[in-house]
């Protein structure tokens, strides 16, 4: 098994899990995640694993349903990079989502660029209505500053 190949399965258990705390040794110092709820990433290890937190109890019945792997560009340095696409359905506050995550990886195997993607554009909201009202809970954003 790759490196990539076995961050992507500890990072698919944990999250399966909701395992917060074994997120944190899967990504790089200087991650970014690309949401669809905000134009610029966020940045950094512990804002990444911050948004996670919210994540991890916005969503409903999550499950990944897909993966594939592959190369692609970063968003960032636009450099090919090993990646991995793991499919995935949930729900949001009785909105059904259908969506990829898109991992990026550098050369130890880590996590450093997390790009998520998902559909229709009423979970899209759904979402981040959620994911706002998480991060203000837990400080991380003031109060309807995160777009």
């Amino acid at each position: 098994m790759t490196m990539t190949a076995e961050t992507t399965e500890r990072f698919r258990a944990a999250v399966e899990k909701g395992d917060h705390a074994a997120l944190e040794e899967l990504f790089t110092e200087d991650a970014r995640l690309f949401s669809p709820v905000k134009f610029t990433p966020f940045e950094g290890r512990p804002m990444v694993l911050g948004l996670f937190g919210v994540l991890l109890r916005t969503f409903e019945d999550f499950r990944y349903v897909g993966q594939f792997e592959g190369e692609a560009s970063t968003s960032a340095e636009g450099t090919q990079e090993p990646s991995e696409i793991l499919l995935f359905r949930a729900t949001v506050n009785g909105k059904a989502i259908h969506g990829i995550d898109l991992l990026q990886f550098d050369e130890d195997g880590r996590i450093k660029e997390f790009t998520v993607m998902v559909r229709p554009m009423s979970a899209v909201q759904a979402l981040g209505e959620a994911v706002l009202q998480g991060l203000a809970a837990d400080g991380l954003v003031p109060d309807g500053t995160a777009h």
